[in-house]
C-alpha cells in the first residue's frame, strides 16, 4: 500500500462510518413498524418457469393471509416470488435490496423497499426483525445466510426461531453431510444442533410451523442478545 492509498483510506473511513450509521438508522426505523415478519431466502437466478418459483409465491401468499410480513432480499428469482405472493394477498412485502455490480435489481412487488450498500447492515435487518426464516433452494448467498442464522441460534445470540428448509430433494444432501461429517465423524457440532432445522416439502407445512411458534411464544419480549 503506497502513501497515497493510505491517505485515501484515512480521509474516507470516518465518512464511511456515517454512511453505515445511516443505513442502520433508516432500516431500523422502517423495519420496527413492520410487525410480525418472516424472512424468505432463496436464489436470485431461478425463473418463473421453475417449480420453486410458484411454491415461493404460494408461501408469500399464505404468510400474508396470516398477517405476517414477508421479508426478502428484494431482488429477482425466488425473492421476487415471495414478494409477489405477499403483494397478491395484500400483505406487507418487504425488500432489502443490495447494490451489486450484476444480477441484483429490485423487484416491483415490494411495498416496503429498503436499499443497502453494505451486506452486514442488510443482514442485521433480516435477523433483527424476523420471527422465523424460510430457506428455498439457492446458491452461495442463501448458504451464507443459512450459516449466519444457524450460528446465531446455536450460540444463543438470538432465540431458537424456526429455521425451515423447503425442498427435501435439495436440502437433504446437505443435512446428511452435516450429520455424517460434522457431527458423527468429527463431533464439530452436537446432535442437538441438527434439530435447529426443519426440512419440509410444502409452503403449508412451513406456515404451520411458523404459526405454532407464533402462538407458543407470542411477540418477542426482549431484544435478542446479538442486537443489544
Amino acid at each position: 500500500m503506497n502513501d497515497n492509498t493510505k491517505i485515501t483510506f484515512i480521509k474516507e473511513d470516518p465518512w464511511r462510518i456515517f454512511r453505515i450509521m445511516a443505513e442502520f438508522v433508516d432500516s431500523f426505523e422502517t423495519m420496527s413498524k413492520v410487525g410480525p415478519a418472516v424472512t424468505v431466502f432463496g436464489s436470485a437466478r431461478l425463473k418463473p418457469t421453475d417449480p420453486c418459483y410458484e411454491l415461493t409465491v404460494e408461501l408469500g401468499k399464505q404468510l400474508a393471509k396470516h398477517k405476517i410480513a414477508v421479508v426478502t432480499g428484494g431482488g429477482p428469482g425466488l425473492m421476487e416470488a415471495a414478494n409477489k405472493g405477499a403483494a397478491m394477498a395484500k400483505g406487507k412485502s418487504v425488500g432489502l435490496n443490495i447494490e451489486l455490480p450484476h444480477e441484483q435489481s429490485g423487484n416491483r412487488y415490494t411495498n416496503v423497499p429498503l436499499h443497502f450498500h453494505y451486506f452486514f447492515a442488510r443482514k442485521v435487518s433480516f435477523v433483527k426483525y424476523s420471527m422465523a426464516f424460510v430457506f428455498m433452494p439457492g446458491g452461495f448467498g442463501t448458504l451464507d445466510e443459512f450459516s449466519e442464522v444457524a450460528t446465531l441460534v446455536q450460540t444463543g445470540r438470538i432465540p431458537k426461531f424456526p429455521m425451515i428448509l423447503i425442498g427435501k430433494k435439495f436440502w437433504s444432501g446437505l443435512m446428511a453431510w452435516m450429520q455424517e461429517q460434522m457431527q458423527e465423524r468429527r463431533q464439530l457440532i452436537s446432535s442437538d444442533d441438527l434439530e435447529l432445522f426443519s426440512i419440509v416439502e410444502t409452503p403449508e407445512e412451513a406456515v404451520e410451523i411458523i404459526l405454532a411458534y407464533q402462538q407458543q411464544v407470542g411477540a418477542p419480549a426482549t431484544v435478542p442478545k446479538a442486537f443489544r
